[in-house]
């Protein structure tokens, strides 16, 4: 559930919009709010990211690896800049897997901060994303 958080509170404060907009007779901006939180909503749900593996799965696949989780900007940028290519890499959501977690926090002294790409023996943290379809058209 905690991965759908920012999904569901844009979703809710959507509908709390538009419930306040057309009690007050605006139906049309309570249509525009609605769409937009709902867009937001999935725009910071898991949905936007290539389907999340286990640390342990990621692990095995032998391509780059990129932790994450639902809600960080820098996660969504990154994801937005890989286009077509993200799909290459193994996205490892930190909230659901917690031996995904510990391995973060090992690289980013102590910290969760994401994202965290793990290609070969060398890891980045927030990396740029040229250097990240670097590592993946290495592959």
């Amino acid at each position: 559930m905690r991965s759908w958080k920012f999904a569901l509170l844009f979703t809710g404060m959507g509908l709390a919009f538009a419930a306040w907009s057309s009690a007050h007779g605006s139906r049309g901006a309570a249509v525009v709010e609605l769409v937009v939180c709902v867009v937001l909503g999935l725009v910071f749900s898991p949905l936007a990211f290539p389907r999340s593996v286990t640390a342990a799965e990621a692990s095995q696949a032998g391509r780059p690896i990129v932790y994450w989780r639902p809600g960080c900007q820098f996660c969504l940028r990154l994801r937005v800049a890989l286009r077509g290519s993200a799909g290459q890499a193994s996205w490892v959501n930190i909230w659901t897997d917690p031996e995904a977690a510990a391995a973060v926090r090992a690289i980013a002294d102590g910290n969760e901060t994401v994202p965290t790409v793990v290609s070969g023996s060398e890891a980045r943290v927030n990396p740029a994303p040229r250097w990240v379809r670097e590592q993946l058209g290495r592959r």
